[in-house]
């Protein structure tokens, strides 16, 4: 592999580290949505509706590629979209824990589907990359009674949306040839589809007093939906095509250790022993995928060049 790929690889793993990261403290705008009366859903779908609403013009502008781009693109869209609906609502119906756990299975089940899929290999640097990720979080999240089995509708959910980001990941790698700008505005528009749906589910009656509350708070969700949430997805859907499923799902899971270091810091819980030591497994995981190879790729560069003459 040449250095100039290396390199590119490594922007990728670098963008999906930012969004796992970044994706760690989106529960911080989706509390303050909660506390100021835009409940569950329907403040995803806000989250998800002013980046669609404001890039419209763009994708008038490019309509003619999306619509050439066919079922592929809009495939790779709607699990996204769908994937993202379900993670974000299953917090409404299970505990924080079984969400994480089940949602983060996504590095298996990417890694399993690229084998028999898109015939790639599980190499052993991505199996210990999945075994420390995986440690790491069930460090952190205290499993003491085993892993969690899916127990309600909340703990499904959540493993749905792991299954279906892992064939999302999948169907990015399979057609790579797709512009990230592309992905992610059909990304936007199909998890807002989905997030108005389960709202109108989950909260059909919306009052005055919901309306109102949306108004209030647009001087702050604008900037964070556009400025925040846009740039992540454009990470994700720029940096996940050019790596292997599994190894994106493991970079992904900066998600846990950011989202358990800005809980500490914003709230009362705790961070000790034991969260120092499930954030540093994750971190190792994720430098199994970006380290390892960085080096082995210098030092087989190196044994391919001539000994210099003295």
């Amino acid at each position: 592999m040449q250095l100039s790929q290396i390199g590119s690889k490594n922007l990728a793993r670098l963008a999906c580290v930012l969004a796992g990261g970044v994706w760690g403290i989106v529960w911080i705008p989706l509390r303050a949505l909660d506390i100021a009366g835009i409940p569950g859903a329907w403040a995803t779908s806000l989250l998800h509706l002013i980046p669609a609403l404001i890039l419209l013009p763009l994708v008038l502008l490019r309509f003619t590629k999306i619509r050439a781009a066919g079922i592929p693109l809009q495939a790779i869209g709607s699990s996204l979209g769908i994937s993202m609906m379900l993670y974000s609502t299953a917090f409404l119906y299970t505990d924080v824990l079984h969400a994480l756990l089940l949602y983060f299975l996504i590095p298996i089940w990417g890694a399993l589907l690229a084998k028999v899929w898109l015939k790639e290999p599980i190499s052993k640097n991505r199996i210990i990359g999945i075994v420390l990720g995986l440690s790491g979080m069930l460090v952190i999240l205290n499993i003491d009674q085993g892993f969690p089995v899916p127990r309600n509708i909340g703990d499904w959910m959540a493993l749905a949306a792991g299954m279906i980001w892992a064939v999302a990941a999948n169907l990015l790698r399979r057609y790579p040839h797709y512009q990230a700008l592309d992905i992610t505005t059909t990304w936007f528009y199909w998890c807002s589809g989905f997030s108005v749906i389960v709202a109108y589910i989950t909260h059909p009656h919306v009052g005055p007093e919901t309306v109102d509350a949306v108004f209030n708070v647009l001087i702050w969700v604008l900037p964070i939906a556009l400025l925040v949430l846009t740039p992540i997805y454009f990470m994700a859907a720029w940096g996940t095509p050019k790596l292997n499923p599994g190894t994106s799902g493991i970079l992904f899971m900066t998600e846990i250790s950011v989202c358990t270091i800005s809980a500490t810091l914003l709230t009362n819980e705790p961070f000790g022993l034991r969260e120092i030591l499930g954030v540093g497994l994750i971190t190792a995981a994720g430098l199994t995928e970006v380290v390892v190879p960085i080096i082995a790729a210098i030092i087989l560069n190196s044994r391919k060049q001539p000994s210099r003459k003295h």
